[in-house]
């Protein structure tokens, strides 16, 4: 007889249904997995065969075979050890043989009987829940799956005993409870922190209306890092679709800590020597990037220069497209990217080139900033929306009281541009939610310049070259910008001003 079990394999954010079938058949004491097993698949050979004797059980002396279903399907990672426990269990008859059915399985086990953390454990509980299938997932996961669906039967064991205990009657485990992550009090940061660079906070507040990329120039010590980090305190909470997605990115890379969910958006500040795998993903098992595990949030990139050209010239295609497809030569995986970029550099090596009457040793200024920012190729400064250079803080700035507008102040115009954006896209039955990530078709009817403003984009647009999509970015701002100041049309005002954030672009261009 053939005990089986359902459990998952991943394949991204997807949870592909997994047969684990178990025979315990006569013949030579043997136990082999078959399936397309990688190590950790190969080794729960160990780790159930001691769980199951830490549990007062003892494998027979017959010959076991474990096959894991679809057999051409790669099958990675430590969570088939449960199911594999478990099949073993009801074919030895220590749960009831119909027990496991409608449930689907995923849990590590230690050498004790203890049922560990496994990543995915969401995604799985999502798959189940398509199928009508209930789940059992080790208990410092069962509040991230309660998060799938309230119907849904979830089993959170902690152990083997507790979850045949379960199945006898004799310990009743109950379901649990959705968690929420709460940030710790007095840690937040806020716009009312910087003094001076007001020229900065518009940017950043425009960057945050409309979900749009921003490139800060500056020398070092002008506050380009404090900006950056105080974006995700005017961002709008993450709206229940864009929780349900980032944290299925989260869980499938492991980075759900205790089963709970948080509604802020993700913010990710990788170190400039981040490989390109690193940044869009890839691995072994084609793990999610920077890039994905950014999505719907900031993705920081600080000292933006230094990184490896190739690595931010891999960014381009997510940039555009809002995911990044992983190739491998036996499995592609796709992963969602829709992110900010909040980049930061200094203009030059030394970061003085902006100083009044400064030379450089290495020859000309404009050669050792043409130098230096020549790293960045055109292409990826061609999508970024919002450039501005962060002079130096002055101490005349340092000495003056704290600004009066603080985050709260700025998140709510933020949210009100949201708002209507999100609105008008509806009624376009597009899935965008900001003008940054609208369709082009869709933005040209949405983001018509009058009459000034058109003759003001048809010269600015001869005069700077402005590329077919560098005309497109021009209009997501400008369509931002009136969306802050709650106008129907877009004005001379709004181009000019998107305008002025893509001059420096130009610069830099004509620099490299």
């Amino acid at each position: 007889m053939v005990q089986r079990v359902s459990t998952v394999a991943f394949e991204g954010i997807e949870a592909r249904a997994v047969d684990v079938q178990v025979q315990v058949a006569p013949g030579l004491p043997a136990f082999n997995i078959v399936g397309l097993p990688d190590k950790a698949v190969s080794e729960a050979r160990e780790r159930v065969r001691a769980a199951l004797v830490a549990s007062g059980l003892a494998l027979p002396a017959r010959r076991i075979t474990i096959n894991l279903a679809p057999a051409d399907l790669p099958k990675e990672g430590s969570h088939y050890d449960l199911p594999i426990a478990l099949g073993l269990m009801a074919a030895i008859g220590a749960v009831p043989h119909d027990a496991l059915s409608g449930f689907t399985v995923l849990g590590e086990l230690g050498l004790d009987g203890s049922i560990a953390a496994v990543a995915g454990v969401l995604p799985a509980a999502i798959g189940a829940n398509s199928r009508s299938e209930g789940l059992i997932c080790p208990a410092a996961c069962g509040s991230e799956a309660a998060w799938a669906s309230p119907e849904m039967e979830i089993i959170a064991p902690s152990s083997l005993i507790q979850l045949a205990n379960h199945f006898k009657g004799t310990q009743v485990l109950t379901r649990p409870k959705p968690g929420v992550r709460s940030e710790a009090p007095g840690a937040a940061l806020d716009l009312a922190d910087i003094k001076g660079q007001e020229s900065g906070k518009r940017a950043l507040e425009v960057a945050a209306a409309g979900g749009h990329n921003l490139l800060m120039i500056g020398p070092p010590g002008s506050g380009k890092s404090m900006l950056a980090a105080r974006l995700p305190t005017i961002l709008p909470a993450l709206a229940p679709a864009e929780l349900l997605e980032v944290s299925m990115i989260a869980s499938v890379a492991g980075e759900i800590s205790n089963g709970a969910l948080t509604d802020r958006r993700p913010f990710r500040a990788p170190h400039h020597s981040a490989s390109m795998p690193a940044l869009v993903g890839g691995g072994l098992r084609a793990r999610p990037g920077e890039v994905s595990l950014a999505h719907h949030g900031v993705l920081f990139l600080d000292e933006f220069a230094e990184f490896d050209p190739r690595a931010l010239d891999a960014l381009r295609q997510p940039l555009e497209t809002g995911e990044v497809a992983i190739a491998r030569a036996n499995h592609r995986v796709t992963y969602p990217a829709r992110f900010m970029l909040v980049a930061a550099m200094n203009p030059c090596r030394c970061g003085r080139a902006s100083d009044p009457g400064f030379s450089c040793r290495r020859g000309p200024t404009t050669r050792c900033t043409a130098d230096y920012q020549g790293r960045l190729s055109g292409p990826l400064l061609d999508r970024i929306d919002l450039n501005i250079e962060v002079p130096a803080v002055s101490a005349a700035d340092l000495i003056l009281p704290p600004p009066a507008e603080g985050s709260r102040e700025v998140a709510a115009r933020v949210a009100r541009a949201r708002a209507l954006q999100a609105e008008r896209y509806a009624a376009f039955a597009v899935p965008a939610l900001t003008n940054a990530a609208v369709p082009a078709a869709v933005l040209e009817e949405v983001a018509r310049p009058d009459k000034a403003g058109l003759a003001l984009l048809r010269d600015a647009a001869d005069a700077m070259r402005l590329s077919a999509r560098g005309y497109h970015r021009v209009l997501r701002v400008a369509r931002t910008l009136a969306d802050l100041d709650g106008a129907d049309n877009i004005g001379r005002v709004h181009l000019a001003e998107a305008l002025s954030y893509r001059a420096l672009t130009d610069e830099v261009r004509r620099a490299a």
